[in-house]
């Protein structure tokens, strides 16, 4: 019974009636909650069990009463990656029991091809490009995505995604529409400025019969030469898509307190799945491309493949042991090469005048450290062939001075092949416009040596019409790109169900090997074994198969078919899913 029984109310004051009120608002309040309740159980569960920090133990049980974190807010800022090239860096704010606390941040370099080279092989040296479009994607999170994502769980990847499917698709459509009026404002000008020439049109044809006349005579080759398809349009901002996708993945991560390869494994798997399966780690450890000293430019890449069976630490342990013998040759007498350098990948960097020159050092390197070359190891050839294309002959300039026809191209690989058995793939052996020297090497060197496609492998955005892989491909190299969300990464590895995945990593943080693991990816291609951020996503590798090893969930990799019998199997006649190989 209330004192207002034995007062008159009179004789109350209104600060008093004014507290009594809120008494009774505030036990309303905490009784509705549930809070006398949940005290008096904590406090008896603390009781028994007497912990040493009590105030912990307090902190620990209310913490997981506390609602669901939510972003509050994305920031963006421009950084500068292991190469000194721009990129861009994100942080997600949460509410945390009523608190806004910085939870998780993420990097990724720009739209362009981290070697700095485009498709067409020539060097992207227009700095100012590659700065609208990462102040471009940072207008677009200060300005759009931040707010669009505020209020939302992060753990909802599925839901993040979509929204930032769908509002980098209406800016594609947008900057399409600009493109078009600025064509035909463009093809409406020269209409009108060129129109007294036209009254004379048949002079071109004519210049042109006698120019195919001319080429002929010469080589046919160039009149045959498929032109190079147009690259497709990087819209700048794209790497807000894919930048804010990894930071709210990571952001997931760190709230449930599990690793990120788990949680994106929990995206990728329903089911609750222990055993995990670490991808194989590709290793780079020669160039002698185009940006060598020496006169070789078809061996962009000589990349060291390991067998299933090994671990990776036994595998860079290899490869360390590898560059270093190798090294140790070409001080030796044996060999003429040019200075020794390290590549943007990270390799060995040697001039060479001829293929056989770097393959010899390879197989010298693995005789004299018993390496199993051939069986355990296998040797992946990147040509990066678009990149040496000389138009104005019409043929590749495998070296400098000497150049080859398509044609002439696949008899080269053919005779390198059967000297070098080890050999089981190349990697865009040719422009992806060459179909009739695809089909034609795969039919050749199918039987021993698959065809992988890197830059050949026609990217378009996820909503466009996908653009048929050239014949005799079995192998794609899959990459985190800057237009393409955490999910987007997951359903195109996905979609290789039969085959060996694999996947590459580009500039940025160390976040892709997580991916790769989490996604169930066969082969991760990482560069070579120099450079801080390289390594630190080889140090990521080996510390996660530290975890599942100590855990008990390390499971033998479950190997689906060679590659080299991938190949076999196309030639045979029977269909063969595409490889992928995945990278940031």
């Amino acid at each position: 019974m209330s004192y207002k029984g034995f007062v008159s109310p009179s004789r109350v004051s209104k600060e008093d009636q004014d507290f009594y009120d809120l008494k009774n608002k505030a036990a309303e309040y905490y009784r509705s909650n549930g809070v006398p309740q949940k005290i008096e159980s904590v406090l008896n569960e603390m009781f028994w069990q007497k912990p040493d920090d009590i105030y912990g133990y307090l902190a620990n049980y209310f913490s997981r009463l506390s609602c669901t974190p939510v972003i509050s807010k994305i920031t963006g800022r421009q950084v500068f990656d292991g190469r000194g090239s721009t990129a861009v860096q994100t942080e997600v704010y949460c509410i945390i029991r009523n608190e806004e606390k910085m939870v998780c941040s993420a990097v990724m370099g720009g739209p362009w091809p981290c070697d700095g080279m485009a498709e067409s092989g020539e060097a992207v040296s227009n700095s100012d490009q590659q700065h609208l479009s990462n102040t471009t994607a940072l207008k677009w999170i200060r300005e759009h995505l931040s707010p669009m994502l505020q209020g939302f769980n992060p753990t909802d990847q599925n839901s993040v995604d979509k929204i930032l499917r769908e509002f980098f698709m209406a800016r594609y459509l947008e900057h399409k529409d600009s493109l078009n009026r600025e064509k035909e404002e463009e093809l409406s000008d020269e209409t009108v400025s060129e129109a007294p020439p036209l009254a004379t049109p048949t002079l071109a044809p004519a210049k042109d019969k006698k120019s195919g006349e001319k080429g002929k005579k010469g080589n046919s080759t160039e009149k045959l030469l498929p032109p190079a398809e147009p690259p497709e349009p990087r819209l700048p901002g794209a790497t807000a898509v894919a930048v804010v996708s990894l930071v709210v993945a990571k952001t997931a991560a760190g709230l449930l307190g599990a690793p990120l390869y788990r949680h994106i494994t929990s995206l990728r798997v329903q089911q609750a799945q222990n055993e995990m399966h670490l991808p194989v780690p590709m290793i780079t450890i020669l160039s002698c491309g185009k940006n060598s000293v020496g006169k070789l430019n078809l061996l962009e890449e000589v990349i060291l493949m390991p067998s299933f069976s090994q671990g990776v630490r036994e595998v860079i342990g290899m490869g360390l042991e590898l560059q270093c013998e190798m090294r140790r040759v070409l001080n030796g007498s044996a060999y003429k090469a040019g200075p020794i350098g390290v590549s943007d990948e990270g390799a060995l960097q040697v001039g060479f005048e001829h293929p056989e020159q770097a393959l010899d050092l390879v197989t010298e390197a693995c005789v004299n450290l018993a390496l199993p070359l051939g069986s355990d190891l296998r040797l992946a050839i990147n040509c990066a062939a678009h990149g040496l294309m000389d138009y104005s002959r019409g043929k590749y300039e495998v070296m400098s001075g000497c150049h080859k026809s398509p044609d002439e191209l696949v008899d080269m690989y053919e005779g390198l092949i059967n000297k070098y058995p080890p050999i089981k793939s190349l990697i865009d052996p040719f422009r992806k416009e060459d179909v009739d020297q695809w089909e034609r090497l795969a039919s050749v060197i199918g039987q021993t040596c698959c065809l992988i496609a890197d830059a050949a492998s026609n990217l378009c955005p996820r909503w466009s019409d996908a653009k048929p892989l050239p014949p005799g491909v079995t192998g794609v190299i899959n990459r985190h790109h800057n237009d393409m969300t955490v999910s987007d990464l997951i359903q195109s590895i996905a979609e290789q169900k039969d085959a060996e995945t694999m996947l590459a990593a580009g500039c940025g943080d160390t976040s892709i090997v997580d991916l790769a693991v989490g996604s169930g990816v066969s082969f991760l291609k990482l560069g070579g074994l120099r450079g801080g951020e390289r390594m630190d996503k080889y140090n990521r590798l080996m510390e996660i198969e530290e975890e599942l090893e100590q855990e008990g969930n390390l499971g033998a990799r479950e190997k689906k078919q060679p590659l080299s019998d991938l190949s076999e199997a196309f030639n045979s006649g029977s269909s063969c899913d595409s490889v992928t190989i995945a990278s940031k």
